[in-house]
C-alpha cells in the first residue's frame, strides 16, 4: 500500500475522529446537561451489549480500573445506570442501564439517527451500506 494511500486515510480518519468527539461530547450533553463526552460511549456499549463487569467496560474503551469507576460514578449519581450482583462471582458486579438511561440514551440516537439520515440523504444506499461494511471491518482489528 502507498504512502499517499495511508496519508490521504490518515487525514480523513484524524477528521472523522475529531467530528465523532465533538459529537460524543453533545450527545452526552443531550442525555444529561453535567455529563462529559465519554458517557455516550459507555451508555451506548451497555445498551447495545447489556450489563457488563465495569473491567470489560474498561477494556473495551482502553482504560484501567480507576479511570473506569471514575467515569461510571457520575452516570450512577444520575440514575443513569446501577449496579447488579454478577450471577457468575458472588464478589464481582455488573453494570447496567437504568430504564432512565435507557429511555434518555434512545431519545439521543433517535436524533442521532435522523441527522445521520438527513446527512447522507444524497448517498445511494448501497454506499451507505459499503461505508458500514468497511467501518465495521476496520473497527474489528483490535487497536495497536
Amino acid at each position: 500500500m502507498s504512502d499517499t494511500t495511508v496519508a490521504a486515510l490518515e487525514r480523513e480518519l484524524a477528521v472523522f475522529v475529531r467530528r465523532a468527539r465533538a459529537a460524543s461530547e453533545r450527545m452526552s450533553r443531550q442525555v444529561h446537561p453535567e455529563l462529559d463526552a465519554y458517557a455516550y460511549g459507555l451508555l451506548a456499549r451497555l445498551a447495545d451489549h447489556g450489563p457488563q463487569r465495569s473491567i470489560d467496560l474498561a477494556d473495551h474503551v482502553g482504560v484501567g480500573k480507576a479511570t473506569i469507576t471514575r467515569q461510571l460514578k457520575p452516570l450512577e449519581t444520575l440514575g443513569l445506570i446501577h449496579r447488579l450482583p454478577d450471577p457468575d462471582d458472588g464478589r464481582a458486579h455488573l453494570v447496567a442501564l437504568t430504564p432512565d438511561g435507557r429511555r434518555r440514551l434512545a431519545g439521543v440516537r433517535d436524533v442521532r439517527r435522523d441527522r445521520l439520515r438527513d446527512h447522507l440523504a444524497t448517498w445511494p444506499e448501497e454506499d451507505v451500506r459499503t461505508l458500514a461494511t468497511l467501518l465495521a471491518r476496520f473497527n474489528a482489528v483490535p487497536p495497536q
